[in-house]
This record gives structure tokens, sequence and C-alpha cells, in this order.
């Protein structure tokens, strides 16, 4: 019974990391997409990484991604900045797997 234990908790302490690594990659995605939009947005510097922390927290509206794409779509069109939604979302791909890289390389 103790090998079905250890193999259970390895297997939940795996879920855990795995996990723990989706989580910083999205959250990573978000900052590297929200610096990507600042700059669209004509932003640099402290302000710039001050709006990449608000698409961060806009991550915690609902489960999935709409929330992110909803914030950016919304910010750029506010200010004029014309990008399709085919475009935020292949950057958003794209950055994600940059993020997914970076987490992996830094783990």
């Amino acid at each position: 019974m103790s090998s079905f234990s250890d193999r259970e908790k390895a297997f939940e302490e795996a879920f855990a990391h795995d996990e723990a690594l989706k989580f910083k990659a999205y959250a990573r995605r978000n900052k590297l997409l929200g610096l990507w939009a600042a700059e669209k947005l004509g932003l640099t510097g402290a302000a710039a990484e001050d709006y990449a922390r608000t698409v961060i927290r806009s991550d915690i509206e609902e489960a999935g991604e709409e929330d992110v794409y909803r914030k950016i779509s919304a910010d750029l069109n506010e200010k004029g900045v014309v990008q399709s939604e085919h475009q935020i979302r292949r950057t958003m791909s794209e950055l994600l797997a940059t993020a997914i890289q970076q987490v992996q390389t830094e783990g």
C-alpha cells in the first residue's frame, strides 16, 4: 500500500508543479502582452510597467483569457490604436510561447 501512496503523492506533486508553471507562464505572458500594448499606446518606462501590471490583474476576472483580450482590445480602441482581433490573439499566442520558454529556462 505504501508504493501506491508514494505514487499518488508523486502525481499530486507533479500536478501542483505543472499548475504553478502554468500560472507563472500566463502571468509572464500577460506582462509581456501589457508591455506590447503599452508600446502601441505610447507608454514607456514606469507607465508601461504600471500598465502591464493592470493587464496581469485583469486576468483574475474570469477563467480563461477573454478578460485579458477584452482589456487590451478596449484600451487600444479607446486610444484609436487599430489592432484586429486576429492580431491581438496572435500576439497573445506568440507571447505565451515566449513566456513558457522563459519560465522553463528559469525553473
